[in-house]
């Protein structure tokens, strides 16, 4: 039986679903809170997305497609890395939601992502997943 792990971090920032969205979506913002990374993408249903950069040492150019795109409210992308070492084909991607909901000026950003093999891949996920939105809360806040 194949198992897929999902997992949800949320977030509250102070900052207007606007400013959330755009860090989200804008390379320049990307790259200060995702690890360096470069992003690229044409941001259309069906468009591509790829995240190029340096991860423990190595390079990668993890990739992906836009699912959704409704601007400050919700995105949703398709992701897959060479890193984990599994053949590119669509059961080994992931998808990548992200949820925006702002209340007087604060939004909470909730990301989820599925298709993790096991508990231990679905915890080190968790993990990026809780240092990136911490990396995204501190740039929008200062």
């Amino acid at each position: 039986m194949n198992k897929s792990y999902t997992v949800k971090k949320s977030i509250l920032i102070n900052a207007p679903a606007t400013s959330v969205w755009q860090a989200l979506t804008r390379p320049e913002l990307v790259k200060q809170y995702l690890f360096g990374t470069e992003m690229t993408a044409d941001w259309r249903v069906g468009g591509t997305v790829t995240y190029r950069g340096q991860w423990e040492g190595r390079s990668y150019e993890d990739k992906g497609r836009v699912r959704i795109f409704d601007p400050e409210k919700r995105l949703q992308t398709t992701y897959f890395s060479p890193l984990s070492g599994l053949e590119d084909k669509p059961e080994n991607h992931h998808t990548v939601t992200y949820e925006l909901s702002e209340a007087e000026g604060r939004t909470t950003l909730t990301i989820t992502q599925d298709n993790n093999r096991s508990p231990e891949a679905a915890e080190q996920s968790a993990g990026n997943w809780a240092m990136v939105l911490e990396g995204l809360k501190k740039l929008l806040e200062k």
